[in-house]
């Protein structure tokens, strides 16, 4: 514990002196990239502001992985226990992903208008079929040995699934709910630039329209720290989740 704080620690500061390194050699005005201590300046000047606006995002993003981590595992399981489902709904799956995110914002937002539907859908999208796909490779792949022992036993095939191949695939569920983690907040950012009047999203575009670009980076800056210690947090409940399995 001890050690990786320290190892973050370093990895910061070692980042900040880049930055303002890169700031000092190329005298580049404040106005195209601010330094660190313009930033830091302008998340403690305007924190109120930015605090209002990450409420916002963060409210989006959470229910946006929760619904999404849902769909996607059950979806996951359906296919799965479905033969006849896979055919069907894995070319939709692979679909999905090949219409380019920036396109269904703007369909997104007018279906649900320009609140936290709309946004909430957009991270749910982004994320679901990380998470299917993660979780149903690792249903698919349950040791023949466990499944032949099963079968011996009389075991049902929901109680194959819920009993053996579940949890053999929890590792997977966990990475893809890592990757989710991870890409949650690109959903909901990507929808308040689209269409918003709250959320950090809309919060940089608007400081950028203003020109006020510590404004700007300081809110990128408030979302790259929630999108760590989401992850962090992701990262930690499936640790546990694991270790409680194997316990």
């Amino acid at each position: 514990m001890i050690r990786g704080a320290l190892t973050l620690a370093a990895v910061v500061l070692m980042g900040l002196a880049l930055w303002q390194g890169i700031v000092s050699a190329t005298g580049l005005p404040h106005f195209i990239l601010p330094g660190p201590a313009r930033v830091a300046e302008a998340v403690w000047t305007h924190r109120a502001l930015i605090a209002e606006n990450a409420v916002v995002t963060v409210s989006e993003v959470m229910i946006g992985l929760v619904l999404g981590a849902l769909l996607g595992a059950a979806t996951a399981i359906w296919l799965a226990a479905s033969p006849l489902a896979r055919p069907l709904l894995r070319p939709m799956l692979v679909f999905s992903q090949a219409i380019p995110v920036f396109a269904l914002a703007p369909v997104l937002t007018l279906w649900f208008g320009y609140g936290l539907g709309s946004k909430i859908a957009m991270a749910l999208l982004i994320i679901y079929f990380p998470v299917t796909s993660s979780f149903f490779d690792g249903l698919m792949r349950t040791p023949q040995g466990w499944l032949d022992m099963a079968h011996v036993m009389r075991a049902t095939p929901t109680q194959v699934m819920w009993r053996i191949r579940i949890p053999a695939a929890l590792p997977s569920l966990a990475s893809g709910l890592r990757l989710a983690a991870v890409y949650a907040p690109i959903g909901a950012i990507i929808g308040e630039w689209v269409g918003a009047s709250r959320g950090l999203g809309y919060l940089m575009l608007l400081a950028n329209g203003r020109a006020k670009i510590d404004l700007m980076f300081a809110a990128l800056i408030v979302l790259a720290v929630f999108t760590l210690l989401l992850h962090a947090g992701v990262d930690r409940a499936a640790a546990w989740l694991l270790r409680r399995h194997r316990g």
